[in-house]
């Protein structure tokens, strides 16, 4: 007869499970009674995730259909018809508007109005990059400086329109100023057709000289210190430093601004518009193009205008990017 030792359960006797191995058995019995549910889950879980990112992306890419690729798809058609904007049929015409746009003088004339803007273009990139060099390295109240550079791109174009409308307007501000350096006879810059286009300009000059001065500052900040530590140990002065360095680096962003100003000055609109409504010689390609439609009701050759004028761009824009490729730069 064996004898049980003092605290031990007899040999007979049912284990007892402790508590966390209860739980542990517990557990399982749970999950594997519920596999089947779960696994449904798990799959219904992962079909949601994979279908998030589209559900997200269909309503930006339906907005994107509806308000540009679809009205694009009708400039196309309604330019090779006669419509007038009101009659709600449209004959088609074939390729008489086209024919029109390119054989008509007084309608590829108006072009000749945007070399006055991709002129300003270039004093307004050199402003900029001036600016963006200077301000890219420690400068006392350099927040400042940007931020007054950058403010005039943040206001509406509509208001810039009517600010300078008063600043050029006979006897306004600007004739004042003049005055009191002894300018007592200024021109008419809104109304002298041989002045007009300049004030324009300059105008957009001052509105857009913001953007191209962001554009430099960044691309000039991405530059490594280390360049400019290692260009001073070799005795190179800041002109230096800038042609070495500097303009290599932010090669890509010229390009970019280039691109920028060319689409700009052929697209040019608002601030004429506003300011003059494009008389004495003002009148730009969408101004024309506006007057076009809505005033001589022409729809049709309207939207050949607007279409001629995309295929401008684009032709330019590749063969801009054809003449200056944009290559990797490798400072180092």
């Amino acid at each position: 007869m064996a004898i049980a030792a003092s605290g031990s359960a007899p040999a007979d006797a049912p284990a007892v499970l402790s508590a966390p191995a209860r739980g542990r058995r517990m557990h399982g019995t749970r999950r594997a009674s519920g596999a089947p549910g779960s696994g449904s889950r798990r799959a219904g879980r992962g079909i949601v995730q994979r279908l998030t990112p589209w559900l997200f992306l269909s309503g930006a890419v339906g907005l994107l259909l509806l308000f540009t690729y679809w009205p694009a798809l009708n400039l196309f058609y309604y330019s090779v018809t006669d419509w007038d904007g009101i009659d709600l049929e449209k004959n088609l015409v074939g390729i008489d508007n086209y024919v029109q746009v390119f054989t008509d003088p007084r309608i590829f004339s108006v072009f000749w109005v945007s070399l006055y803007y991709f002129a300003a273009s270039f004093l307004q990139m050199a402003i900029a990059l001036y600016f963006a060099v200077i301000l890219s390295f420690s400068t006392r109240f350099s927040n400042l400086f940007r931020g007054i550079l950058f403010f005039p791109y943040l206001i509406n174009g509509v208001a810039i329109g009517f600010v300078f409308l008063y600043l050029f307007q006979p006897g306004g501000t600007l004739d004042t100023v003049l005055g009191w350096v002894g300018l007592a006879d200024p021109p008419k810059w809104l109304g002298d057709p041989d002045v007009v286009n300049w004030s324009l300009a300059g105008t957009s000059v001052w509105r857009y000289t913001g953007l191209n001065f962001v554009l430099f500052l960044g691309a000039i900040q991405s530059i490594p210190r280390e360049l400019y530590e290692a260009a001073e140990l070799d005795g190179a002065n800041k002109w230096q430093q800038f042609w070495s360095i500097i303009a290599p680096g932010i090669r890509r962003i010229i390009g970019l601004s280039f691109i920028l100003a060319i689409a700009g000055s052929l697209s040019v609109f608002e601030v004429p518009f506003i300011m003059t409504g494009g008389a004495n010689g003002s009148a730009t390609f969408v101004i024309q193009t506006l007057q076009t439609a809505f005033s001589f009701r022409q729809v049709g050759l309207a939207s050949a205008m607007a279409v001629v004028l995309l295929a401008i761009v684009l032709v330019v824009t590749w063969i801009q990017r054809r003449v200056f490729p944009d290559e990797k730069v490798d400072l180092t």
